[in-house]
């Protein structure tokens, strides 16, 4: 046992230390994304900027649409290694650790060491779950309280324990305050589905089920407790009717099919998701059976959840990584295999050649891009603007796609012949595949979808001027033209901007999104006392540009750059 331990402390280092190898280097390297990356890391600068830690703000408007607790930890981030994209994706990377640490804990004590560290590789060679680890969005960390809060739930039923009660209602509570009450929906609907699966329904009347409640409802309640004792109830109002809202309608847009998030996982998920599917089909044995079942309680309820959303979001779907791994996991861990349908070894192989492929065509893209414009492959008409931007490709990107192969061929043999070092192999590749595709292909769709707009908010960073976008929605301007409360007083003291704000408030809009919106018409109509830089996309251009006090700079990659000078008379 002692040796056990041992042998336990020091896998559980090496799994830190390599964790921290593949989350750490390079996520400074290329620019923050709209929306999510860059809304969070605002917040958080905002924050800074501002010395309000209680409340999160953009545009230093309340923005009510997120709780604190991980703006708190990018906000902190940004203090000790400054306001930069390294900073806002560090908790991710810190995320990624001890996700994978808690990956081999669980794994090793419900099934085997060896189960514990597959699970961990298979989790971190999945693209979108590698991928999310190295970003600056909320989920990582959200996904990691509700696993955790359901797997504290699990071991409640099966030894009745204090200590699980409370570390379930922390984690829930933890939940709640990073990225709201949709982890009560998701831990509420998987656990009691368990329960009802395992005749355990009268456990919710239990000492300790109710401990778990109160503690998670201690835990969620404190920010919101204190943002009521400083008499700030319509925030949570606000939080809550946007949250209910959410779940009612499609969000900016974001729409989609009912098998929207089965095909994002399927894609996503590669290798993985092919084993998943393999490993529904396998017989659980012993502690499996018990631990399994929770894991495909909190897949469904995520999955269906989130397809019968209206609001289609590529991440709202990410929870199911946890339990999709597992399932897989076992499918290499099991003595008892069974053989891959043809129909599942086709879609295996289907995928692996069409993602390769993909990946070795991307790094010619500048090369052919006009062939696909000519022949009317690509009909968005901001996208073709957006490809005049070099992706600046150094000719050798395309071997990934060869390595994504190999790594492909590598892990379906693993499977087919056992071999416990093809699986290691193939698995490591595909980890190798995904720093690499990160580090090289992300940065590069950057150039082409944002770095013109970006590279010109840097530049007016230096400047006393005031910036924003024109018809489109970005956090860029903000976030990288350093924008402090002073370019926002001036424009938050015209009657007829608070009118526009009530006007929009009363619709339902945000605060902070209202403020934009009104804050914009202010500048391209409204007395300014400096320089008024206005960035929209080309293909909208005309909006601005029939204004005769705007003057136009110049066009770049699908964005197209005006100023309003001071003293320019609106006509």
């Amino acid at each position: 046992m002692i040796v056990q331990k041992q042998n336990d402390k020091i896998v559980s280092f090496l799994i830190a230390i390599i964790a921290a190898a593949i989350f750490i280097p390079l996520i400074g390297t290329c620019a923050l994304f709209d929306w999510d990356e860059i809304n969070f890391a605002e917040c958080a600068r905002e924050m800074l900027m501002s010395k309000n830690y209680t409340e999160v703000q953009l545009y230093y408007q309340p923005f009510w649409e997120k709780p604190p607790l991980f703006i708190w930890m990018q906000a902190l981030s940004m203090h000790v290694f400054g306001i930069n994209e390294f900073a806002a994706r560090f908790p991710n990377a810190i995320c990624g650790i001890i996700t994978l640490l808690s990956l081999y804990h669980f794994g090793t004590r419900f099934q085997s060491q060896k189960f514990g560290v597959v699970w961990c590789l298979l989790y971190v060679a999945s693209l979108l779950p590698h991928f999310y680890f190295k970003s600056g969005i909320i989920d990582p960390w959200f996904n990691l309280f509700i696993f955790l809060s359901i797997v504290h739930l699990y071991l409640m039923t099966q030894k009745v324990s204090t200590k699980s009660a409370l570390a379930a209602g922390l984690f829930l509570g933890l939940a709640v305050l990073t990225k709201g009450p949709a982890a009560v929906i998701i831990i509420g609907l998987s656990f009691i589905i368990f329960l009802l699966l395992n005749n355990q329904s009268k456990f919710i009347f239990s000492r300790h089920f109710v401990l778990f409640v109160c503690t998670a409802i201690l835990v969620s309640s404190t920010w919101f407790i204190v943002e009521i004792l400083k008499g700030h109830q319509k925030i949570i109002l606000d939080f809550i009717q946007y949250q209910i809202r959410l779940f009612q309608t499609g969000d900016a847009g974001h729409d989609g099919p009912f098998f929207y998030h089965f095909l994002v996982l399927l894609i996503g998920c590669f290798p993985a998701s092919i084993f998943f599917i393999q490993g529904l089909r396998g017989k659980p044995i012993g502690q499996d059976a018990k631990f399994r079942k929770i894991m495909l309680c909190l897949f469904w309820v995520v999955i269906i959840l989130f397809s019968v959303v209206k609001t289609k979001i590529i991440h709202y779907s990410s929870l199911c990584y946890f339990p999709l791994t597992y399932i897989a996991a076992s499918v290499f861990t099991n003595h008892q295999k069974l053989s891959m349908p043809t129909a599942l070894k086709i879609l295996y192989w289907f995928l692996a050649i069409v993602l390769s492929l993909a990946f070795v065509l991307i790094g010619f893209v500048d090369q052919f891009k006009s062939w696909l414009i000519v022949n009317g492959w690509i009909h968005d008409k901001q996208a073709i603007l957006n490809l005049q931007a070099s992706g600046e490709w150094n000719g050798f990107e395309f071997l990934i796609g060869f390595l994504f192969l190999f790594a492909s061929w590598l892990l379906f043999k693993a499977y087919r012949q056992n071999l416990k070092q093809h699986l290691i192999y193939g698995l490591s590749a595909f980890i190798l595949f995904n720093t690499l595709a990160i580090a090289i292909i992300v940065p590069r769709i950057g150039f082409y979808s944002q770095e013109a707009a970006i590279e010109f908010y840097k530049l007016k960073a230096k400047e006393d001027c005031y910036v924003e976008t024109h018809a489109f929605k970005s956090y860029a301007q903000l976030f990288y033209g350093n924008r402090q409360t002073s370019h926002f007083s001036a424009a938050d003291e015209k009657s007829y901007v608070k009118k526009q704000l009530d006007l929009m408030e009363r619709e339902g809009h945000s605060r902070s999104g209202s403020f934009s919106t009104a804050y914009t018409l202010w500048l391209e109509n409204g007395q300014i006392d400096k320089p008024a830089y206005i960035v929209v996309k080309t293909v909208e251009k005309q909006q601005v540009a029939k204004k005769s006090h705007f003057k136009h700079l110049y066009d770049k990659n699908g964005f197209s750059f005006f100023v309003r000078k001071v003293g320019s008379t609106v006509k």
